[in-house]
């Protein structure tokens, strides 16, 4: 190419570079700016998402990026260890450094109410009907979530409870002990694994109970449920009763207290993570959780990895002076919201809401599920079927993608398991059988500002005492004055806008 061909084309490039800039300079657009600041990469969406992570690995990237060219998307995932997502995820809010998605445990959905009302997030409900998967979405369900009677989550679909007790089946039958049925007889069991040498190693080198900083999924809320206590409020002629102030609450405290002073459960449980409390029960330091029972597939796997002894058998069953009794949550036990400030338009929030849509179909929903037909699972006469010898690898490779999955127990694109291993089978069992004896937070669908504005302040309030209640730092009349300080906070207001508001709408 001689030297004035050279020239033309330098020049002809110049153009083009001015001309570029141009645009850039009209359309806004500035240098080094990413998909993730709202733009798009190439043709796919970027969706940008904050979901926990229950399980030791995050999922496998072969599978994301499948599931990213079923979807034609890009995605940005940042998975959070279960135990820290509260705290980054309001972090996050406080920061306003929030991912387009974030998902949103429904204990702190309750913490975030104000942050709704004043405009963080879309609101979804109007766009729902757009797409064949989410215009099916449960209208209950949905209206359980709303606020002010508008929707601005996709929720994961739970059943009513989960919550049981998973015990170390081969202790038991060390010690020659059958499973426990009422609460003494619970006690009894955590006694004896604490000083009766359970393990057979000839030490005194257990606890009981294993359980971490929650009063809520920990074990102090499903302990509460069979001591009688209401879910969250009960009603009582034309009062509302917060569930502190009943003597179920106090005698769970003196419950749990007791197993303190006698060193049944871990010294330090009021400021043990998630991660501890799991490993406590996996090493073999201690024998009873009490928690969700479907997590006790992976917790055996993790336990037989170390200990190919080791064998957990579930509970859900454990009278109390009410009978047989286990609390609730709404049929959602978390929702993803979508930033204002991280969607820029309308037509950005119909992409991301499309993806989510597009998770539903059977292709995706399915691998989201159960991972990679013969690989992960096997299909049967039309039904899954999840063999013992690969659920480590679905633990470590597909387990993870459960936390993104919305309305997935109702969802008819969803296949059937033909059967489940024992362990997972038998959760399920209990957990449709706690169906018979829920117990439901009477306040569900009503709505108090304050309670939205103060709920994090007057949780405190409630949980700090609770705790120093249980470690022995306050006696019952220093809670009594605990309850007072919540009720001067505005904890009195919010019995009585919740009040106001039952009422009118049950008459």
């Amino acid at each position: 190419m001689d030297k004035r061909a050279l020239s033309r084309r330098a020049a002809v490039c110049r153009i083009w570079a001015i001309l570029l800039l141009a645009i850039c300079l009209l359309g806004g657009c500035t240098a080094g700016s990413s998909p993730s600041e709202g733009q798009q990469e190439g043709e796919k969406p970027v969706v940008s998402i904050m979901a926990p992570l229950h399980f030791p690995h995050s999922p496998k990237q072969e599978l994301i990026r499948e599931i990213e060219k079923l979807t034609n998307t890009k995605l940005e995932i940042e998975w959070v260890s279960d135990g820290i997502y509260t705290d980054k995820m309001n972090t996050a809010l406080t920061t306003n450094s929030m991912k387009k998605v974030t998902y949103v445990k429904y204990t702190d959905y309750l913490l975030l109410k104000s942050a709704v009302r004043s405009g963080s997030f879309w609101e979804i409900g109007p766009y729902l009907g757009q797409y064949p998967n989410l215009k099916q979405l449960n209208k209950e369900i949905l209206r359980q979530s709303a606020v002010d009677g508008k929707v601005y989550g996709l929720y994961t679909e739970r059943p009513s409870s989960r919550q049981g007790i998973i015990i170390r089946e081969d202790w038991l039958e060390n010690l020659q002990l059958d499973k426990p049925g009422t609460i003494q007889e619970l006690y009894e069991v955590m006694r004896r694994f604490t000083y009766d040498d359970p393990d057979r190693n000839g030490k005194q080198d257990t606890v009981g109970l294993t359980d971490r900083n929650d009063l809520v999924f920990g074990a102090f809320k499903t302990l509460s449920s069979y001591f009688g206590t209401p879910n969250n409020w009960t009603i009582a002629g034309n009062q509302l009763i917060p569930e502190f102030e009943t003597k179920a609450y106090m005698d769970t405290m003196n419950f749990v207290k007791r197993l303190y002073e006698e060193k049944i459960i871990n010294r330090d449980f009021a400021v043990t993570s998630k991660e501890v409390q799991r490993d406590q029960l996996i090493r073999g330091t201690a024998g009873v959780y009490i928690g969700s029972m479907t997590d006790v597939q992976r917790l055996s796997d993790e336990a037989k990895a170390m200990n190919p002894k080791a064998r957990f058998t579930l509970v859900n069953r454990i009278q109390g002076p009410e009978g047989y009794r286990v609390w609730s949550i709404p049929n959602y036990s978390a929702l993803y919201l979508f930033s204002k400030k991280a969607i820029k338009t309308e037509e950005e929030l119909k992409a991301i809401l499309a993806f989510f849509d597009r998770t539903m179909d059977k292709d995706v929903a399915n691998l989201m599920r159960y991972g990679v037909q013969d690989v992960h699972y096997k299909l049967e006469n039309g039904k899954v079927v999840l063999p013992e010898e690969t659920s480590q690898l679905r633990a470590s490779e597909v387990n993870g993608f459960y936390a993104l999955m919305i309305a997935d127990l109702s969802n008819p694109n969803v296949l059937e398991i033909a059967k489940s291993t024992a362990l997972s089978g038998l959760a399920d069992q209990l957990v449709e059988d706690n169906e018979s004896f829920i117990v439901k937070d009477p306040m569900v669908n009503v709505e108090s500002k304050t309670y939205d504005e103060k709920s994090i302040e007057l949780f405190k309030i409630i949980s700090d005492a609770t705790y120093n209640y249980m470690l022995g730092h306050l006696d019952e009349a220093g809670f009594r004055q605990e309850i007072a300080k919540w009720k001067r906070s505005g904890g009195k207001q919010v019995m009585e806008e919740y009040a106001e508001a039952y009422f009118r709408n049950n008459n």
